[in-house]
């Protein structure tokens, strides 16, 4: 997702940390409970070392096999979006670093269990790794295929996707609980939006958030 930078940051001590959150809620992430996870992850401990000194710049960061560390005003926004009320069991399509993921379990008491499915075997089992290590309990990780989501689980009170498909993929749609919400992008590289699809009673309801721009969910997995 393409975002302006906030100028200056480009180290790991705790005043660039700080700077990033401060640039955060000028950007407008207003709920304290997801400016609080931000602030308790390490995100340079989630990325390769020779990076470590752009972490807490509003940037994309490659982590391998083709795919990026979210910009930290994308996880705030999409995690901001998600969690208008609480949603005790949420779905991540797209651990790959493990970033969201660690934002969302750091989201308690809102999110109780934190799901995650992964396509690229030594991503998520990196992620998995990194979030030990950083003593981050909880989240339940798993390679496979995310357009077939986790159904064995579902459904969810949230589903959170960190990658773009041309179409929401219907079997998201079925795991999404009644009273539930989706936040996706989708479309394809040029244009994205990020969507978010309410399911009620009477079936679901989107709306679009912004335009954004994300790596593409392939299907499959390796």
């Amino acid at each position: 997702m393409s975002r302006a930078r906030p100028p200056g940051i480009g180290m790991t001590s705790q005043r660039t940390r700080d700077r990033l959150m401060q640039w955060l809620r000028e950007a407008g992430i207003s709920d304290e409970r997801v400016l609080a996870a931000m602030a308790a992850v390490p995100r340079h401990a989630l990325i390769d070392e020779a990076l470590a000194h752009r972490a807490y710049e509003n940037v994309a960061l490659p982590i391998g096999h083709g795919q990026t560390i979210s910009q930290p005003l994308t996880v705030a926004l999409m995690t901001q979006t998600l969690l208008d009320v609480p949603r005790p069991r949420v779905l991540e399509v797209g651990t790959g670093s493990g970033y969201q993921t660690a934002v969302l379990a750091c989201m308690r008491p809102a999110v109780r269990r934190v799901f995650t499915i992964e396509r690229i075997a030594m991503l998520s089992e990196r992620a998995e790794a990194r979030l030990a290590a950083l003593r981050i309990a909880g989240p339940r990780f798993r390679h496979g295929d995310g357009y077939g989501g986790w159904p064995e689980e579902g459904p969810f009170d949230g589903i959170l996707v960190t990658a773009a498909p041309p179409e929401v993929p219907e079997a998201l749609l079925a795991q999404l609980k009644t009273g539930g919400r989706l936040v996706v992008p989708v479309g394809d590289d040029e244009l994205q939006e990020l969507r978010v699809i309410d399911r009620t009673d009477q079936g679901f309801i989107t709306h679009t958030v912004e335009q954004v721009r994300f790596v593409p969910l392939l299907k499959g997995k390796r």
